[in-house]
């Protein structure tokens, strides 16, 4: 399969291009934004016609919560119009595009996880943007993976995991949320995921396109996903002492864009098309060592 991964140097397009760099059937062109900017239509025209890809993952977003409510034509401009670009080329050539998006395309006020089918009401500019990105690429390619994940985190980029280890490292008391829960998810299994969809595909199986959430498991919230990576670190010898920690609600921690309190995923979707399992993030944080930046 030829795959043209897109937003390379992210924390899931640095783990696909290591993990299909290792995949002898695969011919890969990873691209970061300063080699293709997916917001320029003939930029992705070109690419895509001169590569010819199979299979396009769109690693690529503006994820910076807080800024997108300022920067509103930007989050626009990456979220909905590089990905629907993206898919339009796909579709020129017969492609397949797998899409990822996020939790935040809902409100975040369900009781019990989120399915796929589940109505959209996102709460600030991002999520918006994402939900826009979604819609461009399901009315723009036939073949389309939409993969909503949530909480992620891994070795390359900022994430919740570098940030506590830091902070760990220089504090001995920290607060961290406790009232908003979710799925951490280990960037490494989102490529994963991702490319055991574009084998099949690749191998001519019959796929159910359409959305598909893929996140991690047990959900816990942020103050208990900061408790095991301190428990872990310490366990390991990264950190010397676990700093006392605090919960405390949203509102004593205000920021410009609203997080949702619930973040839960369902994946039995996934699970039973494609049989790939929740994300094992308690897993992934093993070799924390390699979070310590």
């Amino acid at each position: 399969m030829r795959v043209l991964i897109t937003g390379c140097n992210g924390q899931v397009g640095c783990c696909l291009t290591q993990q299909l760099s290792m995949n002898e059937n695969a011919i890969v062109l990873a691209l970061d934004k300063e080699h293709l900017d997916i917001a320029n239509q003939d930029a992705v025209n070109s690419a895509v016609t001169e590569f010819q890809p199979s299979i396009i993952i769109n690693a690529a977003a503006h994820t910076a919560v807080d800024k997108a409510e300022e920067e509103v034509e930007l989050s626009y401009v990456i979220n909905r119009d590089g990905p629907n670009y993206l898919a339009q080329a796909a579709q020129s050539v017969g492609a397949a595009i797998l899409h990822i998006s996020t939790d935040y395309v809902f409100e975040g006020n369900k009781t019990g996880e989120y399915v796929e089918s589940d109505a959209t009401n996102p709460q600030g500019v991002y999520g918006e943007s994402k939900l826009a990105g979604e819609i461009a690429v399901a009315n723009a390619c036939d073949k389309h993976i939409i993969l909503r994940t949530s909480w992620v985190f891994g070795e390359n980029g900022n994430n919740f995991v570098k940030t506590m280890l830091r902070l760990g490292a220089a504090r001995n008391e920290l607060s961290v949320v406790g009232d908003q829960f979710g799925g951490p998810t280990y960037a490494g299994d989102i490529a994963h995921a991702l490319i055991l969809i574009s084998k099949r595909i690749a191998e001519g199986d019959t796929v159910e396109y359409g959305v598909y959430h893929y996140a991690g498991l047990p959900h816990v919230s942020w103050f208990e996903f900061a408790e095991t990576i301190f428990d872990i670190a310490v366990k390991q010898t990264v950190l010397s002492n676990k700093p006392s920690l605090t919960s405390i609600t949203t509102d004593q921690y205000p920021t410009p864009a609203k997080r949702p309190s619930n973040s839960r995923l369902s994946t039995d979707k996934i699970t039973n098309r494609f049989a790939i399992k929740a994300s094992d993030w308690t897993a992934a944080l093993n070799n924390i060592q390699a979070y310590k930046g």
